[in-house]
């Protein structure tokens, strides 16, 4: 896998070889989840991106289509489908429908997207999506040490290969630093635009750090 230096903030949005789509729940139950992706993919030297920096004004459809389109690769975690707590009790679909995007991307354009899938649970997705059978589906148990472990099954290819445990180490700091991201956004959700962008950051700072210690 080519490696590319990349800017740290305001990345132009364009096609690259270590982009990642991450489709993701957006609620605080995932905050673990999302750092350790975060931490993960960057550690590996890719280049997370998600449907938090859609502007607010556009079409986000469209967006989320052109943003499939413009990362190498994408990473859907289906764990989280169930029906909410709500009173209007309603499953999630945003995930699986975003996956169908990317699929049929794929198929059009096969030498430019790869998609993986990720789940908590063994098995669970042969009911949950069936139409997904005989696909690898990477299997991390709710937890971001499962998480480490299966994002270093998906890209074995790539040319940065760090640690689970160096993996954890970025993730600890991202854990520490995110309340202090999330009063200088004024926000306390973590799923905000401002404060992705200042993960990132925060998270190739720590694996630079982490991997000239290895």
């Amino acid at each position: 896998m080519r490696q590319k230096k990349l800017p740290l903030r305001g990345k132009e949005v364009g096609a690259t070889d270590v982009d990642v789509f991450l489709n993701i729940p957006y609620d605080r139950r995932f905050v673990d989840l999302f750092l350790a992706y975060t931490a993960g993919l960057t550690s590996l030297g890719l280049f997370p991106r998600a449907t938090l920096e859609i502007a607010g004004g556009e079409r986000r459809l469209d967006r989320t289509l052109d943003l499939i389109q413009r990362c190498r690769y994408s990473l859907h975690d289906l764990s989280r489908v169930e029906v909410d707590a709500s009173p209007a009790a309603t499953p999630r679909f945003n995930m699986p429908f975003e996956l169908g995007l990317a699929v049929a991307w794929q198929r059009a354009e096969p030498r430019r997207h790869t998609w993986f899938v990720f789940e908590a649970k063994t098995r669970r997705i042969e009911r949950s999506l069936s139409d997904l059978s005989g696909t690898d589906v990477y299997i991390h148990h709710g937890r971001p040490s499962g998480i480490f472990s299966e994002l270093t099954n998906a890209f074995v290819r790539s040319q940065r290969q760090p640690s689970v445990n160096q993996m954890k180490l970025v993730y600890k700091g991202l854990r520490e630093g995110l309340p202090k991201l999330m009063r200088n956004a004024g926000t306390k959700s973590a799923f905000k635009a401002r404060v992705f962008d200042d993960l990132r950051v925060l998270a190739r700072a720590l694996s630079e750090r982490h991997m000239t210690l290895r």
